[in-house]
């Protein structure tokens, strides 16, 4: 049984590292460099990264990471694992709020942008750029702030399950 808590706590905290990773990214480099373009372009970038991203990598980090981090929360459920419970629950809390996040902000932002049609054909593509980037910036940057401390959280369970 422990060395299964342990595997899956590995699991969830490289997961989530990758998604923290990515949104972490998109903070402080991608967003900042796309500030930086003409419109049209930024449309363009956008909705083909949008596309993009929707692969089996992404899939298992984005994905994986919730699932590994429940399974840690389920694992350590029983009365032996109580001293790392409270990391992973804390964890998988701040982690479903990122789920949540997506769901509801980024996730229709990008269809929104979707929606505009193909950016060369787009007539006001400031319009469509206003709609989109200050709020989509703005949710990153906490889905950031959350899967950043979802990974603290599982980083310090690890620390916790090695000494019991």
């Amino acid at each position: 049984m422990e060395t299964a808590r342990t595997l899956v706590l590995v699991a969830a905290t490289v997961t989530c590292g990758l998604t923290a990773g990515l949104f972490y990214g998109y903070a402080c480099s991608v967003m900042p460099a796309l500030a930086r373009v003409e419109d049209r372009t930024f449309v363009e970038v956008m909705q083909r990264v949008n596309v993009a991203i929707l692969n089996g990598w992404f899939v298992l980090g984005f994905v994986g990471a919730l699932l590994a981090t429940a399974a840690a929360v389920a694992l350590h459920l029983p009365s032996d694992g109580h001293d790392v419970l409270p990391a992973t629950i804390a964890a998988l809390v701040l982690y479903v709020a990122v789920i949540g996040i997506t769901r509801a902000v980024n996730i229709p932002l990008n269809d929104g942008l979707e929606a505009a049609g193909e950016a060369r054909r787009i007539a006001d593509p400031a319009a469509v750029r206003a709609r989109f980037e200050a709020r989509w910036v703005r949710f990153n940057v906490l889905r950031a702030l959350l899967s950043t401390g979802a990974l603290a959280c599982l980083a310090w369970a690890l620390v916790l399950n090695g000494r019991s």
